[in-house]
C-alpha cells in the first residue's frame, strides 16, 4: 500500500502566476507560507502548482496574503542547474483540492471565512 498525501493551510506568498498550453492545459503556480507553533519561528514554504479548473480558480480568487487549504501530492521535480551541470532538486505540491479560507484583510475586518472547491 502507498499513500501520498498533503494537506496545508496557510498564506499564499505572493500573486499567483499562471500559465496556458496550447493543448488546452492550465499551470497555475503559487508560494505557501505555513506558520510554525511558536511565532517567533519562520514559515515553512512550500511551492504548489494547480492545473486546469483549480489553476482558473486560483488565479481568480488568491492574492498574496489569502488565507487558504489545500489537499494535494507531493512530488519532487529535478533539472540541470545552467551554471553547474550538477543536478538541483525542489519539491513541489500538486494541489488536487483548494478551499479559500479568507484573505489578511477579512481577518483584520473579522469578517467571516467562506469555503470553495
Amino acid at each position: 500500500m502507498s499513500l501520498n498525501i498533503v494537506h496545508l493551510i496557510g498564506r499564499a506568498g505572493r500573486d499567483p502566476e499562471i500559465k496556458y498550453f496550447e493543448s488546452g492545459k492550465v499551470l497555475c503556480t503559487l508560494t505557501l507560507a505555513v506558520n510554525r507553533r511558536s511565532k517567533d519561528d519562520e514559515p515553512d514554504w512550500f511551492n504548489l502548482k494547480f492545473w486546469d479548473k483549480t489553476a482558473e480558480i486560483a488565479k481568480n480568487y488568491v492574492r498574496k496574503g489569502s488565507q487558504i487549504g489545500i489537499s494535494g501530492s507531493l512530488s519532487i521535480e529535478s533539472w540541470a542547474d545552467k551554471t553547474t551541470g550538477s543536478k538541483r532538486f525542489s519539491p513541489v505540491i500538486n494541489v488536487d483540492r483548494l478551499e479559500l479560507l479568507g484573505s489578511k484583510r477579512d481577518s483584520e475586518l473579522g469578517s467571516a471565512d467562506s469555503a470553495i472547491s
